[in-house]
């Protein structure tokens, strides 16, 4: 090999080594200029908040604000900085914030997704305690469910623990229901029969006194007129006939 060819052959790969400290020297630029970023806590509600301008609230009582291990840079050096730190920035995250932001997890969203609803619910009537004559009156009930039922979640009406009825209204007979205090339970469950609602409301039943004594009068009656002769019976039947046709 000549004395020339030898002066080329370092001089190229002299050129190729600097060209590969400056490509490493650019990569790495941005992550000397990046802001750090600071985690904020709410120590009375436990917020957490991400910023990268902590003096918004480190004269704020109440807040702890802490340096996290992670820099972020412009938009053009992200993708460089992410493939190059790798899984180390990755891990120093918490599991609910993304490496580039704070974005929920494919597994928080889920939760979310998969959480029981908050209902609200409520007996719109009988809307207070109230008495009900038995048997001529019915107890009905109305409910009100906020917000709308899931697909897997039923309404259930119960009279003393005793299931009457399902969905949002319901008419209960007076008639096998002794006098007294009775409670009306409003349930909401889910498919597995777990209780995610309930409210509860006390109704009284009443005799009816005057269908009682009519009742009884009738009774009185009808044994007196057994009780009669047959002829007196015969009578009686003639007499009841002649004042139906005066009529």
């Amino acid at each position: 090999m000549t004395l020339l060819s030898t002066q080329h052959s370092i001089q190229g790969n002299v050129k190729v080594g600097l060209l590969m400290v400056a490509a490493i020297a650019s990569l790495y630029a941005p992550l000397s200029n990046a802001a750090p970023i600071y985690k904020v806590v709410d120590e009375q509600t436990g917020q957490v908040t991400f910023t990268d301008r902590p003096q918004d609230y480190e004269q704020q009582a109440g807040k702890q604000v802490s340096q996290m291990s992670i820099t972020t840079g412009n938009e053009t050096s992200r993708s460089a900085s992410s493939s190059m730190a790798g899984s180390s920035n990755a891990n120093s995250l918490p599991s609910n914030v993304s490496q580039m932001g704070v974005t929920p997890t494919a597994s928080a969203a889920n939760t979310q997704t998969n959480a029981p609803v908050n209902y609200q619910l409520a007996i719109a009537e009988p809307s207070k305690e109230r008495a009900y004559r038995r048997p001529a009156q019915s107890i009905d009930v109305a409910v009100q469910v906020n917000p709308a039922l899931q697909a897997d979640d039923s309404v259930r009406i119960y009279l003393d623990d005793k299931e009457v009825a399902q969905g949002l209204s319901a008419s209960i007979g007076t008639v096998d229901v002794l006098p007294g205090a009775h409670t009306i339970k409003v349930v909401i469950q889910n498919k597995t029969g777990q209780v995610l609602r309930q409210v509860t409301r006390t109704v009284y039943v009443i005799q009816n006194n005057t269908t009682l004594q009519n009742n009884k009068k009738i009774a009185q009656q009808l044994l007196a007129y057994q009780n009669l002769p047959w002829y007196q019976k015969v009578l009686l039947k003639l007499r009841q006939q002649e004042v139906a046709q005066s009529q």
